[in-house]
């Protein structure tokens, strides 16, 4: 089967957001079977090529949107790469501190700590790697 339009724009775009390197990394650790593969495919067809390439917001805007997503959500996993993402669309780390801190008073320090606690540790990780 041939790849649709919006799987190979979702694949241009995981790489371009995540890095070439990263994504190499990603795919070895988590998308190398056939369980996992079929959720990247979906994943780079529906989001990368559906969402993160529709026209109408700029993907710096995207990423903060994911931030404050996944802080919302508890979900700090997708907060690490989200937080990879905004940092390579200009965000500084301590704009996403301070968007991170922003929802305290809205959905709770626990979800907020978690979120620092992830970004401190992705802003970690970022600087090791050079």
């Amino acid at each position: 089967m041939a790849n649709s339009e919006w799987y190979d724009k979702g694949v241009a775009m995981r790489r371009a957001l995540y890095g070439e390197a990263a994504v190499e990394r990603s795919n070895a650790a988590n998308y190398n079977d056939p369980i996992m593969g079929k959720f990247i495919e979906y994943a780079q067809e529906a989001v990368f090529g559906g969402l993160w390439a529709r026209p109408g917001l700029d993907l710096k805007t995207r990423t903060l949107i994911c931030i404050i997503s996944d802080t919302t959500m508890g979900r700090e996993e997708e907060l690490a790469i989200h937080l990879r993402f905004a940092l390579g669309q200009g965000w500084t780390e301590d704009e996403l501190v301070e968007a991170i801190l922003q929802l305290s008073g809205y959905i709770g320090l626990p979800l907020v700590r978690g979120a620092l606690l992830k970004a401190r540790a992705v802003f970690a990780e970022i600087k090791a790697e050079g």
